[in-house]
């Protein structure tokens, strides 16, 4: 696939970012030359829509309404950043932006693990355990 459609995220009914999501994926299979390339060709518009990596923490307030409030969206896509930022080369022009959105996810998905409802205190801390270890990057 190319060119991912950031800007159909986040539709309100996501657990997750389908763009983050795959290119995750495809950057634990993928050698991390041909990675790169292929990230270049699957979200040619990032970092320019960086707002849209964001997914729903970085929505405006209008867009949050409409979106509901998926805290899973947000921790779920802070895991993907951290991954594809860890085979991202250093010199890499994306790093920043992405790097940006990752901690804007950690934030805003950390922040909404409580035991205050249901949500937040039962399976979110599952999401919350994969992006505070790391696991699944290698180190």
């Amino acid at each position: 696939m190319a060119n991912c459609p950031l800007a159909y995220e986040p539709s309100g009914e996501d657990f997750l970012s389908p763009c983050l999501g795959e290119a995750d994926v495809m950057r634990r299979v993928l050698p991390q030359a041909e990675f790169g390339k292929w990230l270049t060709q699957f979200l040619p518009q990032f970092p320019a829509q960086r707002r849209r990596i964001g997914c729903y923490c970085c929505l405006t307030g209008s867009e949050r309404s409409k979106a509901g409030s998926p805290r899973w969206l947000e921790l779920e896509s802070g895991v993907d950043a951290a991954g594809i930022l860890s085979v991202l080369p250093v010199d890499d022009p994306r790093r920043a932006a992405l790097a940006s959105a990752a901690e804007a996810h950690r934030r805003a998905g950390l922040a909404a693990v409580t035991g205050e409802h249901y949500e937040g205190g039962h399976w979110l801390g599952s999401f919350a355990v994969y992006l505070t270890t790391k696991r699944g990057i290698e180190k």
